[in-house]
């Protein structure tokens, strides 16, 4: 077998591990963030600057999540690219 097609094999196994665990990630960090603010609207002794410090902090985790996963998305494009041209350059 090609080497070229190994690793692009390879590479799409990566790349759907990845989607799966980072899907499976997210399922988790969404529930925790449903029970941190379920608790959160139920704490009554809880001060609303430090509800909002928590809030914030979820929306800040949310968001790197979100960046992180659009980093990848666009370096594994990038790899795709690249064997893309690869072949490409060798046809010509």
């Amino acid at each position: 077998m090609d080497p070229k097609q190994i690793a692009k094999q390879m590479i799409k196994f990566n790349k759907t591990a990845f989607d799966n665990t980072f899907d499976a990630m997210t399922a988790l960090q969404e529930q925790t963030e449903k029970m941190t603010t379920m608790y959160l609207d139920q704490a009554p002794l809880l001060p609303a600057e430090g509800k909002k410090a928590i809030n914030d902090w979820l929306k800040a985790y949310k968001k790197g999540r979100v960046d992180f996963k659009a980093a990848a998305d666009e370096n594994y494009k990038k790899v795709e690219e690249f064997f893309t041209g690869y072949d490409k350059a060798k046809k010509a």
